[in-house]
This record gives C-alpha cells, structure tokens and sequence, in this order.
C-alpha cells in the first residue's frame, strides 16, 4: 500500500510552508480567507505566538514542553501549525486537538465539539412499557 503525498490545492506541505502567509491565505476558501484579510484578533495573535514558540522548540530540542491551551476556537489552521497539538476549550474542557495536514483551512472549534455525544443505554431492570401500570391492591 503506497501513501499518497499530502497536497492542498496542488501544493505540497513543505511548499506551503515556504510560502508567505499571503500566498497562502490566497488558497483558502472564501469565508476563512476573508476573515484572515481582515487581520487577525488580539486572542488569535496570541495564539500564533505561542505556536510559532512552540515550532521554534520543536525545530530545536526535538519535543515541546509546554502545551498550547487556547479559547480562540474560530482560529483558522495554518500550515505551520501542523504537527502540533492544540489544547482547544470545548465550554467544559480543553480537548487535545492533534493538528495535521488535512485540516489546513478549518476552523479549530470543528475539532473541539461542545456537545457531547448522546449514547442511550438499555432501560432499567426489567423496564417495558407494561411495567409502569401498577395496579392498586
């Protein structure tokens, strides 16, 4: 089985990366394109800080020791955040989000979800629909 080399929109992780930030907002769909031409918040500023912090160590030491915990759910995923992970509030918790290629252009709240999954289980002991009339003795 071969493993097919990641491209978006025919350019190669690596070519993003050399990219400039523009050239690379200029691939993006239209709605995060527009909110990146509109320049960043102060929350997502910080955020890139901390990732291109925690690239910088990676690229160094080969690990990163600190974790990246964020509220800035509406961050749009850059190509330099791949192969980080980035600890995203979900409302209740900071859910682990493992960034990786295919995920450039999307929103990271889509990765974080705020509602969970509702998973119902078997009734109660000998529950059926008879077992609520109970006649009066």
């Amino acid at each position: 089985m071969s493993s097919r080399e990641f491209k978006y929109r025919g350019y190669t992780l690596q070519e993003l990366l050399n990219m400039p930030i523009d050239e690379v907002i200029k691939l993006l769909p239209s709605r995060q394109r527009r909110s990146l031409l509109r320049g960043l918040t102060p929350e997502q500023k910080k955020l890139l800080e901390k990732v291109r912090k925690a690239k910088k160590m990676l690229e160094t030491t080969g690990k990163v020791k600190m974790t990246i915990r964020t509220y800035c759910r509406d961050m749009i995923i850059l190509p330099e955040m791949v192969g980080l992970v980035i600890h995203v509030y979900n409302g209740k918790e900071f859910v682990p989000v493992k960034i990786v290629p295919e995920m450039i252009g999307h929103y990271l709240g889509e990765f974080a979800l705020t509602t969970a999954i509702v998973k119902h289980g078997a009734p109660g002991l000998k529950a059926t629909r008879s077992s609520m009339y109970v006649p009066l003795k």
